[in-house]
């Protein structure tokens, strides 16, 4: 009898060890918001080269994210789902909208201080966030906007300290779910991260890959670099510089070329309020990222007031103001000034 009792509670057993070993987060993100373009636009979207924030004169929600994570040994994985303005205009090539992300990792030692993820993963490149409250901006940077949010491929990560980490990815290409050209070879990737302190951290991002530059392909060689640091309890900086050239064959081989650097600087005025100031400038004259109507050089300052209620609840308000060499705005201006306010939760 007792045999038989054993044979009956052992299956039961083994499914709670294994759930109990099981762990699960589950977390979540929504943020609505309204924003006035004092160039009245006529169109859907505010501003052709931003993806956040982009409609005029209505209240709408930018990103609304429920993210599941599943940890089991040294098996672990995420997953999550999203919708909102932000998904409908960043995501209008791809046919897998609805995923923000979606991989699978692997630590390969017991001190995990070597990984591997495959997947649909977030970009390796930059220092801001689709879930915009961790940013110290409300609107993301020209040069945020315009290099990738996610990454579709596999990436090899090895952090031998606590101050350094290293990533190695091949991907599909410049942020792609899918490959428009499967004969072309995957992009390749890295990353360094240097964290002399808990408050200090320098990042070099690189892409190299085959991307198109109008109807033609050619090799795109990007960088992105930049340096975070939290001077006390009360101030942060973020200064951060892109550069990339595009090969072009039919411009006689020539080689094009971006560059963007950016300066923010918060302000902790106590423990409900911040501030944050930004100035930037980005050129794109042979419009390899930015297609506008003639060459993009855009200076730009924004200042924004965050009022934080709680720990997950963020109410921001933003004005912010485009100046450019060339008359790329809407009814023939060169410059352009718009105003946010978004209210996010967390979880």
């Amino acid at each position: 009898m007792r045999f038989i009792l054993i044979l009956i509670l052992l299956p039961f057993s083994i499914f709670s060890q294994e759930k109990d070993s099981l762990k699960i987060k589950v977390s979540g993100f929504l943020e609505t918001y309204y924003a006035y373009d004092f160039s009245n636009p006529t169109t859907d979207v505010k501003l052709p080269f931003m993806y956040n924030y982009n409609r005029h004169n209505e209240f709408n929600v930018n990103n609304g994210l429920i993210r599941t994570q599943l940890q089991y040994g040294n098996t672990y994985a995420s997953i999550a789902v999203h919708a909102g303005t932000y998904v409908d205009d960043n995501y209008v090539s791809e046919d897998i909208k609805l995923v923000s992300e979606a991989y699978v990792g692997m630590y390969l030692n017991d001190n995990k201080k070597s990984s591997i993820e495959v997947g649909i993963m977030p970009s390796y490149i930059g220092f801001e966030s689709a879930t915009t409250a961790s940013n110290l901006t409300l609107t993301r940077s020209i040069l945020a906007e315009n290099s990738p949010y996610f990454m579709t491929g596999i990436k090899y990560n090895y952090k031998p300290s606590d101050k350094w980490s290293f990533s190695g990815l091949v991907t599909n290409g410049w942020q792609r779910i899918n490959r428009p050209d499967k004969t072309v070879t995957p992009a390749l990737g890295t990353q360094i991260v240097f964290k002399p302190s808990e408050k200090a951290t320098l990042n070099w991002s690189t892409f190299i890959g085959k991307e198109f530059y109008g109807t033609e392909l050619g090799m795109r060689y990007f960088s992105n670099l930049y340096w975070d640091n939290t001077w006390n309890s009360k101030w942060r900086t973020i200064l951060g510089f892109d550069f990339g050239i595009q090969d072009s064959s039919s411009l006689n081989d020539e080689h094009l070329f971006w560059m963007s650097p950016v300066l923010i600087t918060q302000y902790s005025i106590n423990s409900k309020w911040q501030t944050a100031v930004r100035l930037e400038y980005y050129q794109d004259e042979d419009n390899v990222i930015i297609a506008t109507s003639d060459a993009f050089k855009t200076s730009g300052a924004s200042i924004n007031f965050d009022y934080l209620p709680n720990s997950k609840v963020k109410l921001r308000t933003e004005a912010r103001y485009l100046d450019s060499k060339e008359a790329i705005f809407f009814h023939n201006k060169s410059n352009n000034f718009f105003v946010t306010t978004s209210l996010s939760f967390e979880f």
